[in-house]
C-alpha cells in the first residue's frame, strides 16, 4: 500500500524518482489539496543539457501530468559563478553572451516534456538573471548574508570535500549556496513556489533555501531530491565511450541517442523503463518479467520510447529501423552518424586508425584503435580491419558513395567524401 494519498508523489515513488524529501506528511498533503508550483534549477555550462539530467525533466513532466505547475529555472544569473558542489575545482567562467547563448540553445529541449503557457497548471521558463544581474551588493549582504552562518556552510558536503582534499574554493564559489537559497526565496514572492526539486546532491543547498525562507517570511517550503544514478555497473549516468549523450539533436542525432539506451545494461532495464518513459506502470511490469533473448527486444522498447519524447515518434521509429537494417541485414543507411571528409583529404589517403579516432571519435585513440584491431573489433565496410597501417582512398568508397566504419557490432559512423 502506497504512503502516498497525492498522485504526484504516488507517481515518483513507484517510478524510482525520490531519495530524500524534507516532510514528507507536510508536503503530500500540500499536494493533495492544492495546486502546487515547484521548481528545478538548470545551470548553462554548455549548449545543452546531457542524459544525466533528464531524470529532473521528467520529474517536472510528471508534476504538470498530475495537475501542477513545474518551472525550470535558467541559471543565467548563478551561471555567471558555477555551481561548486562535488567538483574537484572552479567551473570555467563564462561570458554573459556565452551563458545566454547556451541558454537559448537548451530551452529548445523542455517543449518535448512540458506544455509552456500562461494558465494555472502551465510550464514557466524563468531565468534567475531577472533578480540576481541587478542586486545591490551590500543590501543584499545586510537583507539575505545575514541569515548565513559561515561555520554551518563549512559543513556542508559540497563544499567540506573540497576543504578536506585541500582542493581550493573560491569566495565566489562560496557564495552559490547563497544565490540559490535567494531563488527559492524570490519565486516563493514572485511566483507561489512551495518546492523545488533537484539531484540528491543539492540537498544542502535547497535545504539551505528552506531556511532562508523561514527566516525572511515565506510559508513553509520543502525540499525533494533524486537519488544520483549510475549504471548497474558504475558507470555516470549521461556519458558514452564517445562522451555525453546530449539532448539537443544537433549536438546528437536521434540515432545515436537510440543508441545509447539501446545498449542499457540488463540489469537497468526496468528501472530505466520507470524513470525516463511514461509507459503505464503495469506494462513496465509485464515487460520487466521478460528474459535471456527478450531481453534485447525490451531494450528496443526503452530506446524508442526514450527517443519518442525528446525527438518525437517519428525519428525514434526511423532510428529503430536504422539500428534493424543495420545489425539484421547489413544495410547501409543514410541515417547513420555520418563525418564529412573533403575529397582532397581522402584522395591523398586517411590513416585507419585516425579514421576511427581522430575523424569519427568511434574509439578514444590511436593507442585504443590498434588495440581494438588487433582483437578484430574494428571493421570497414563490414570487413573486419587487420593492419593498422592501412589507408582509406577513393577505393574503399561503396556503391552508395560512402566508408562504413564499425566498432563492434553497435556502433557505426559513414565517412562522406565531399
Amino acid at each position: 500500500m502506497t504512503k502516498f494519498r497525492s498522485d504526484f508523489l504516488r507517481t515518483l515513488d513507484e517510478r524510482g524518482f525520490i531519495h530524500q524529501i524534507s516532510d514528507e506528511a507536510g508536503l503530500d498533503a500540500l499536494f493533495a489539496t492544492e495546486t502546487v508550483t515547484a521548481y528545478i534549477g538548470f545551470d548553462p555550462t554548455a549548449p545543452s543539457l546531457h542524459a544525466g539530467g533528464l531524470i529532473q525533466i521528467m520529474m517536472l513532466h510528471w508534476m504538470q501530468a498530475t495537475g501542477h505547475r513545474p518551472v525550470s529555472l535558467m541559471g543565467g544569473g548563478t551561471g555567471m559563478v558555477g555551481d561548486p558542489s562535488f567538483k574537484d575545482d572552479a567551473r570555467q567562467l563564462m561570458t554573459v553572451d556565452t551563458i545566454e547563448s547556451n541558454i537559448a540553445s537548451i530551452k529548445r529541449v523542455f517543449a518535448n516534456y512540458l506544455s509552456y503557457g500562461a494558465g494555472p497548471r502551465d510550464a514557466l521558463m524563468i531565468n534567475n538573471a531577472d533578480w540576481l544581474r541587478d542586486l545591490n551588493y551590500l543590501e543584499f549582504l545586510r537583507d539575505v548574508g545575514r541569515h548565513f552562518s559561515v561555520n554551518r556552510m563549512l559543513s556542508f558536503d559540497s563544499v567540506k570535500t573540497r576543504l578536506d582534499r585541500e582542493q581550493s574554493l573560491s569566495f565566489l564559489e562560496f557564495n552559490y549556496m547563497i544565490l540559490q537559497a535567494y531563488d527559492f526565496v524570490e519565486l516563493n514572492k514572485r511566483y507561489g513556489v512551495r518546492l523545488q526539486m533537484g539531484g540528491s546532491d543539492q540537498w544542502g543547498n535547497i535545504v539551505n533555501g528552506i531556511d532562508l525562507g523561514h527566516r525572511m517570511g515565506t510559508p513553509q517550503l520543502y525540499a525533494l531530491t533524486s537519488p544520483l544514478l549510475t549504471t548497474s555497473s558504475g558507470a555516470k549516468m549521461g556519458k558514452s565511450l564517445s562522451g555525453a549523450v546530449w539532448l539537443n539533436a544537433d549536438m546528437l542525432g536521434p540515432y545515436e541517442f537510440w543508441q545509447y539506451w539501446r545498449n542499457t545494461e540488463d540489469a537497468d532495464v526496468s528501472r530505466f523503463l520507470k524513470l525516463y518513459t511514461t509507459l503505464p506502470m503495469d506494462e513496465i511490469a509485464r515487460l520487466s518479467t521478460l528474459a535471456g533473448s527478450e531481453i534485447n527486444e525490451v531494450k528496443k522498447i526503452l530506446a524508442t520510447e526514450v527517443t519518442a519524447i525528446l525527438h518525437g515518434r517519428a525519428a525514434a521509429d526511423a532510428a529503430a529501423e536504422t539500428a534493424r537494417k543495420t545489425f539484421e541485414e547489413g544495410a547501409i543507411s543514410g541515417d547513420l552518424p555520418t563525418v564529412e571528409v573533403s575529397m582532397g583529404e581522402l584522395e591523398a589517403g586517411i590513416g585507419v586508425l585516425a579514421a576511427f579516432s581522430e575523424k569519427t571519435g568511434l574509439v578514444a585513440s590511436n593507442g585504443e584503435a590498434r588495440r581494438q584491431i588487433r582483437g578484430g573489433g574494428l571493421k570497414v565496410n563490414d570487413v573486419t580491419v587487420t593492419d593498422d597501417k592501412a589507408i582509406l582512398t577513393p577505393r574503399d568508397l561503396t556503391p552508395e558513395g560512402v566508408i562504413k566504419l564499425s566498432f563492434g557490432k553497435k556502433k557505426h559512423v559513414l565517412l562522406k567524401p565531399v
